[in-house]
């Protein structure tokens, strides 16, 4: 009687480390997520929260609206198609009407991003609290979701199929459910397709979690499929791509048909049958509603109404043609590796097949970069040496989840476009197999130390390799995301706060030539020359031909008044690139090309090089701004090029006159003249100053 005490005192004991240890890793996995979450440049386009573009939608329906509360641009009714990316830019990107990524139809916006995460999250968080959420912080809650139940069913199966394998091999299993399936690298930014992504990977893992217990409590069957069918029919309303995963909802009630061992009752699977498959199809039938309320077609989400930089209107979105392209890049695809933090180099992909709209985040590859995912071979081993009927209903279990990865992987092969953030639908999955192969291999290896140990080397290292790709994938996705948003501040004008965004990404990978450049451009065009130039002859150094670097660097030096300088490397710039990079503005080169042809300094004044900077200006707008043409014009007289000076000042005037433009027509006149008599123009104001 003592003994059998003690031994439920050890047993309680056990149970209170193995509680406090899953608790402490589970902490830490929530933890860095909650750490590295950072708001994607749409949301941080705004800087109030109810202006999230989910929240917008959910302002809509306390409106009695199934449109988001925004006004959509009046410019895009003008338009002969207002998909057309290259006409609508102006105005979805205008920032009274942003309406990137939403659906156009009938002259209101929409959001074809899953209605799920609007109906159980954002709406009763705004009734609750009277506050609106951040997207970024509706990312890590559907996550930490997500995370949790996979976690739980983890343990629920190691304590039930595997109690002699450590509890060593059960954390290493949670970790790599938390930091090794690619949610690092949708955390880095977190914009509104990332919310219908954590929302569909949370319940699955919810609706996988009921499944598990469908199988093992036969009296709450019914009760279980119910919540199984529930919680993956919400998973398709924030994901319809998880439709065909819905397969595995049968799989329990094919199983329980298998195993009855009385006359089988129709009453009986039909229940089971209907808790299955009832509240998913009563999801289903809600979304065609709700797309028929808003496209006038029950099949329509607005995928081929939306406002993007590919216009989607005549797009394939799904194709065999794409299938062999996608796993490739899914499964095949190698990083190479760097010299400097963090280490990888991306690898251009192969030629993309025709109507593919191409490739997003290339952190993939994950037979190569997630090596711990070949453990899923040993999965099978799960049933070895056990009572028939525990192989059945684990076989059972384990060929579900198979299926669901295999649905799920094989929809984004066939997906129009590619991007390692859509690996969240399946790479958990396939996760949660390998480390059911893990737990395979330690249980049947227990009598043999030797083998047991040399396996948990191999999978210890698996493990690391693939928690060390996915942190430093993670931080290179952060430092891009910070960079993006940089640029996407910058343009906006939005000056202060693109510096803070650059200088984030730079202290992720300090030795980026791209992040000092896009900083150095930012302090240039706040007056912080002197840093600017000390960070774009830093880029140099790493990158000695990036034509970017050259010129911006030229443009920096001509600012501080050494124009020697600065004509050595613009030449050089235009020796690399003719064209100059597509990001550099026709305004920035038609100002340096000013300068270089009008500046009464002789020393700061080069006419060839204005001549080559001002042409690639007036190419670059098709000689219809006559104030480009006129700066060619003064090029061309600073060359000593002056019957060319006289034509294209010509051209000037006539475009001056077209245009209405009586100062630029009155200034050329004036211009025309001087080069008549042979004569350049100096541009006093330049002078003052210098």
């Amino acid at each position: 009687m003592k003994n059998s005490v003690k031994l439920v005192e050890l047993l309680n004991k056990f149970r209170k480390v193995e509680n406090a240890v899953f608790g402490l890793v589970c902490a830490l996995v929530i933890g860095i997520f909650a750490w590295s979450a950072e708001s994607g440049f749409q949301e941080l386009s705004s800087p109030r929260a109810e202006d999230s573009y989910y929240n917008l939608l959910v302002k809509g329906f306390r409106s009695g609206q199934l449109n988001v509360e925004r006004e959509a641009p009046p410019g895009l009714s003008q338009l002969a198609d207002p998909y057309d990316p290259a006409s609508n830019a102006s105005y979805v990107w205008d920032a009274h009407h942003f309406s990137y990524e939403m659906s156009y139809y009938k002259g209101k916006l929409y959001l074809y991003f899953g209605v799920t995460p609007a109906v159980v999250l954002f709406w009763p968080y705004v009734l609750l609290t009277g506050h609106y959420l951040l997207h970024r912080n509706a990312v890590v809650i559907f996550f930490t979701l997500g995370f949790l139940a996979a976690a739980g069913l983890l343990r629920a199966i190691w304590r039930r199929y595997f109690p002699e394998v450590s509890i060593l091999a059960a954390t290493a299993g949670i970790l790599a459910l938390g930091l090794a399936t690619g949610i690092l690298l949708t955390l880095s930014s977190c914009d509104v397709y990332d919310v219908a992504k954590s929302c569909g990977f949370a319940f699955t893992m919810l609706a996988l979690a009921a499944i598990w217990y469908a199988f093992h409590e036969p009296k709450r069957q019914a009760l279980w499929l119910l919540l199984a069918s529930l919680a993956y029919g919400l998973a398709i309303g924030s994901r319809p791509s998880l439709l065909f995963g819905g397969i595995i909802l049968l799989i329990p009630v094919a199983r329980a048909w298998q195993v009855a061992t009385v006359p089988r009752s129709g009453r009986r699977f039909g229940l089971l049958l209907a808790a299955a498959a009832g509240p998913t199809i009563l999801i289903g039938l809600g979304l065609m509603v709700y797309n028929a309320l808003r496209f006038d077609n029950p099949f329509e989400f607005g995928w081929h109404y939306q406002l993007t930089s590919y216009n989607q209107k005549a797009a394939h979105q799904f194709g065999v043609d794409y299938l062999w392209f996608n796993f490739r890049f899914y499964f095949l695809q190698c990083m190479q590796w760097g010299s400097r933090f963090p280490f990888l180099q991306t690898v251009l992909p192969p030629p993309s097949p025709t109507g593919f709209w191409g490739v997003g985040e290339p952190y993939s590859g994950i037979l190569i970069n997630y090596p711990l995912v070949w453990m899923a071979l040993a999965a099978p081993l799960a049933w070895r040496g056990r009572p028939l009927g525990e192989i059945s209903t684990l076989r059972w279990f384990v060929a579900a989840v198979f299926l669901l990865f295999v649905i799920c992987a094989l929809t984004m092969c066939l997906f129009f476009a590619a991007s390692s953030r859509y690996e969240v639908e399946f790479l958990p999955v396939l996760m949660l197999l390998a480390v059911i192969g893990i737990f395979s291999l330690e249980r049947i290896l227990a009598g043999s130390p030797v083998w047991l140990r040399t396996t948990r080397v191999i999978w210890g290292l698996l493990l690391a390799c693939s928690l060390a790709f996915n942190l430093l994938a993670g931080v290179e996705s952060h430092a891009s995301a910070n960079y993006l948003v940089g640029n996407s501040f910058l343009h906006q004008g939005r000056i202060d706060e693109a510096v803070e965004r650059y200088q984030k990404a730079l202290s992720l990978e300090p030795e980026s030539a791209t992040y000092q450049i896009g900083l150095g451009v930012a302090y240039g065009q706040i007056g912080r020359l002197d840093e600017a130039i000390v960070l774009l002859q830093k880029a140099l150094v790493i990158k000695p031909n990036n034509a970017e670097a050259q010129y911006d660097l030229g443009v920096n030096l001509l600012l501080a008044g050494r124009g020697n300088e600065a004509l050595v490397h613009l030449q050089k710039a235009l020796a690399i690139e003719p064209d100059l990079p597509e990001h550099v503005s026709v305004e920035s080169i038609n100002n340096i090309a000013w300068s270089f042809a009008t500046n009464p300094e002789t020393g700061q004044r080069n006419g060839v090089l204005a001549v080559k900077l001002a042409e690639n200006a007036c190419r670059k707008t098709h000689y219809r701004v006559t104030i480009m043409v006129g700066t060619l014009a003064a090029a061309y007289a600073e060359a000593g090029r002056f019957d060319d000076a006289i034509l294209t000042a010509h051209k000037a005037c006539e475009l001056a006159g077209e245009n209405g433009e009586t100062n630029l027509l009155q200034k050329n006149q004036e211009l025309l003249a001087l080069y008549q008599n042979h004569q350049p123009y100096r541009d006093q104001q330049l002078k003052a100053r210098n």
